[in-house]
């Protein structure tokens, strides 16, 4: 089986290398990475599109290579399954990201949005995310990470869908809690509560220019049961499927009834634009 290996804190990050390594050592598993060139985290499904991509083969220095891309997470996705490995991978791991990816987070996270990008060509795939040693439970990057059990977990996780599948269409949301884990849980995404705040951190002399932080202030969650936020906050190791169908369907007949036909008549909808 061929797996894709990416991530979005770029391809030095040690939680790619701790990865690559854990998988090498599956059978039957072929490892290859494509991964940006520097840190794309908070990127999310973000793509290129109005300049070429270049690309590099870099040595890792245990006698493997991979490619390194000044790409998104989701453009190197696309770079494999347009042919930059021959054939297209069967398994797209994205990770291990530096710092969790929890709730509403990963609609920011580009780890995330790699796995999301082989759901929708078809490709199974698995985001696995380490929160630091210090606990903190936001996306921020942490001083100090121990990937050993997420490394471990992730290449177990790997052999049992090998052998059992995944459901189409939907991606797995992993987090590992820092040290040792106390168990695993099977989560729904939980519900985040940030606390950012407008903070003027410096203007210019004349006052036509400030510079401003909005993000980055660390955010809080609601605590409840069966959520991958609280399993991860009390040392559990996360298992989150996602699907990327974002429809309402319990709006869709209340919509049907109000009447948008006689809304449409009323109104020229064939009227040239200003």
């Amino acid at each position: 089986m061929k797996v894709l290996l990416t991530n979005d804190d770029g391809i030095a990050a040690e939680g790619l290398h701790a990865a690559r390594r854990a998988l090498t050592e599956v059978e039957s598993i072929e490892v290859h990475v494509i991964a940006p060139d520097s840190n794309r985290s908070a990127t999310a499904r973000s793509i290129t599109t109005r300049s070429p991509l270049s690309v590099k083969e870099v040595e890792f220095g245990d006698g493997t290579r991979g490619f390194a891309t000044d790409g998104t997470p989701v453009d190197c996705v696309r770079f494999a399954d347009l042919g930059l490995l021959g054939d297209r991978p069967d398994m797209i791991v994205s990770g291990i990201n530096h710092g969790a990816n929890l709730g509403d987070d990963i609609t920011y996270s580009g780890t995330v949005a790699a796995a999301f990008e082989g759901i929708v060509l078809g490709i199974p795939a698995i985001a696995i995310s380490q929160q630091s040693t210090k606990r903190e439970m936001d996306f921020r990057l942490g001083r100090s990470f121990d990937f050993d059990v997420a490394a471990g977990f992730l290449a177990g996780l790997v052999r049992r869908l090998a052998e059992k599948g995944m459901a189409e269409g939907t991606l797995i949301n992993v987090n590992c809690p820092a040290g040792e884990a106390t168990g695993v849980e099977v989560t729904h995404l939980g519900k985040r509560l940030y606390n950012d705040e407008l903070k003027l951190v410096e203007e210019d002399p004349g006052g036509d220019r400030r510079r401003y932080e909005i993000y980055g202030f660390e955010p809080s969650f609601e605590d409840e049961a069966g959520t991958d936020l609280a399993a991860v906050a009390r040392g559990r190791v996360s298992i989150t499927p996602v699907h990327f169908d974002l429809t309402d369907h319990g709006e869709l007949e209340r919509l049907a009834d109000w009447d948008l036909d006689g809304l449409a008549s009323s109104v020229d909808l064939s009227a040239p634009r200003p």
